[in-house]
C-alpha cells in the first residue's frame, strides 16, 4: 500500500492536509468527496464523466501531472471560473507522481 500526501483548500480557504491512497483507483474528486471538503451535491455532480466541472480545482503546486486530454480541455473551455490553472478532479487519478500536490477547489457556479 503507498500514500500520497497532497494539500487540498476547500472552498471555504481552509487547507487540509490529506493522505491519499494510490493502489485504489480514485481520483482527485473522489478524494474530495470523501474526505468531505465540499458541499454534498456540488462536487461530482456528473459522477466524473468530465461532463460538469463540478470538480475544478486550481492547481497551486503541480508536481508533474498528466497532460490534460481533450475531453477534459472541452469541458473547462465551457465552465465557470476557469483560470489558468484548472483542472477537472475527475480526470486526476492519484497516482505516487502527485506526491505534494497543492490544489484549491475552486467555487461552485
Amino acid at each position: 500500500m503507498s500514500d500520497i500526501n497532497i494539500k487540498i483548500t476547500d472552498r471555504d480557504g481552509v487547507a487540509h492536509d490529506i493522505v491519499a491512497p494510490t493502489d485504489m483507483s480514485m481520483n482527485l474528486m473522489e478524494i474530495i468527496r470523501s474526505y468531505e471538503l465540499a458541499e454534498e451535491g456540488t462536487i461530482g455532480v456528473c459522477g466524473g464523466m468530465a461532463m460538469c466541472a463540478s470538480c475544478q480545482v486550481y492547481v497551486i503546486n503541480d508536481p508533474g501531472l498528466v497532460e490534460m486530454g481533450d475531453e477534459e480541455d472541452a469541458m473547462l473551455a465551457e465552465a465557470f471560473h476557469v483560470k489558468e490553472n484548472s483542472r477537472l478532479g475527475c480526470q486526476l487519478h492519484i497516482v505516487e507522481e502527485m506526491e505534494g500536490l497543492e490544489v484549491e477547489i475552486a467555487p461552485y457556479p
